[in-house]
């Protein structure tokens, strides 16, 4: 999950003051990693060059100078063990206070320092405010962010099925300065793998498809015959079928060409898995791409038909869909990327139309819609709902096209999504009632950090 994160380098934030920080220990792996922090949090890539040489870290500067700007720095939790030449620690990020195991290790020829996200211990749990003081202190952050021009977008929390926060910022238009409004489509990015998701469980629920079934059972054509014997359609949907992404280079070479589901898989059909299918963790964008081609073939419709029958229609879901880019879409948001030094429209990295990977539009009530017609059995079965959301992969951190977190009350299952001027969250927070939805046009994380930070502050109790 981690991974897809750290794929994500765009977000120019202003790195915060830093608390005081416990002391590291004076060991070749400690040194290494305050030196690495001090470098990392300048957000200058010449100094975390000089880091790279001085202490063998063989990883171009500039994708850690941006990533520190994305999460806004971080900052030393706790040492959790240390040897001479090996260290484990939490970190936080600056800016969603998200908490991450930091590994370094100096014994090779060259350092390594690598990243997992981590539960937040409970002696550092943040105090919990009242549900009154929680949106009030949301509304207060937000608007501090798009003050700086940091925050254009949408934020929405329902409890028990009513909305108890709901406001907009920013433009949707910069060039004919439309504000953003709470009716504006945003590009949610990977939330559309929650809409694949059902559509193969639906189809499941019918016995038109099984979770062990294979790829070749359902595209008896596909042409890399280790894909088609060996991966499942339960591996496709929890990101361990080794298929890998799309959204390559090779994609780039080709990206107004490729515009349906089956010239993805001509592009890609003919690699096989990065690994033995069901043995890793690999969050993939193909194998989501993989379940539409797969949607289409057993239903007889295409994959946009499809979702926008049985699951957009029924749940009233008026203002989500998929249209091309070349289709004028009224109302939906233009995204805007940083680039030296400014925002810049992010239509250039688009691809050509939205996929069963993700790259759609929605609006916040739509996906509220969504959130409680899902909850109500109105899309798939209570039990087929729980398998989807309950940790299904290796690492415990996604299920069926939903991530999976947290443990108790706090327990919650969602999506993120990112890209070039565009990042969305979805959270459902089952046991307390919890809906919490952000869209924004802006490059990743500002959105993802805004619910993250409204959700470790707000009323743990039903």
């Amino acid at each position: 999950m981690l991974k897809r994160w750290l794929a994500i380098f765009f977000l120019l934030c202003a790195i915060p003051a830093l608390a005081k920080q416990p002391a590291l220990p004076d060991t070749p792996a400690g040194r290494a990693f305050g030196a690495y922090l001090a470098a990392f949090n300048s957000q200058d890539v010449e100094k975390i060059r000089a880091f790279g040489k001085a202490f063998h870290w063989d990883v171009p500067p500039e994708g850690p100078a941006q990533w520190s700007r994305v999460i806004s720095g971080m900052r030393l939790l706790r040492v959790l063990d240390s040897r001479p030449d090996e260290l484990t620690a939490l970190v936080e990020q600056g800016a969603s206070e998200q908490v991450m195991k930091a590994t370094v290790k100096t014994g090779g020829k060259y350092l390594f320092v690598g990243f997992d996200l981590a539960d937040r211990p409970a002696d550092l749990a943040i105090p919990r405010l009242s549900q009154q003081q929680a949106v009030a202190a949301l509304a207060q952050r937000a608007q501090g962010l798009a003050a700086q021009d940091k925050m254009s977008g949408v934020l929405l929390i329902a409890r028990h099925g009513q909305i108890i926060f709901e406001r907009a910022w920013g433009l949707a238009d910069r060039r004919g300065k439309t504000p953003n409004t709470l009716e504006t489509k945003f590009r949610i990015a990977s939330l559309d793998k929650m809409f694949t998701a059902v559509a193969i469980l639906q189809l499941t629920e019918q016995g038109k498809v099984s979770l062990q079934g294979k790829v070749g059972d359902y595209l008896p054509d596909y042409p890399n015959k280790k894909i088609a014997t060996e991966v499942t359609i339960r591996e496709l949907l929890n990101h361990t079928g080794g298929t890998g992404e799309a959204f390559t280079a090779q994609y780039m070479a080709h990206r107004t060409q490729v515009r349906t589901l089956a010239d993805y898989v001509t592009l890609f059909g003919t690699r096989g898995p990065d690994f033995a299918p069901g043995s890793k963790d690999d969050y993939s964008n193909y194998g989501y791409v993989l379940l539409g081609r797969i949607v289409e073939r057993v239903s007889g419709i295409s994959y946009y038909d499809y979702v926008q029958r049985h699951i957009f229609d029924p749940t009233g879901m008026k203002d989500t869909g998929a249209l091309p880019e070349t289709t004028p879409v009224p109302g939906r948001a233009a995204g805007y990327t940083w680039r030296n030094g400014r925002w810049s429209d992010s239509a250039d990295t688009l691809p050509w139309r939205g996929t069963s990977a993700g790259g759609g539009y929605s609006t916040a009530p739509d996906l509220l819609r969504f959130a409680l017609a899902l909850q109500a059995g109105k899309l798939i079965p209570s039990g087929l709902l729980a398998q989807a959301t309950l940790p299904q992969n290796n690492g415990h951190w996604y299920g069926y096209g939903f991530e999976t977190h947290g443990a108790g009350a706090t327990r919650y299952f969602s999506h993120s999504g990112g890209a070039y001027g565009s990042n969305a969250e979805f959270r459902v927070y089952p046991k307390l009632g919890v809906v919490a939805i952000g869209l924004c046009n802006l490059d990743p994380n500002v959105c993802t950090d805004l619910i993250e930070w409204y959700a470790n502050r707000m009323p743990a109790a039903p």
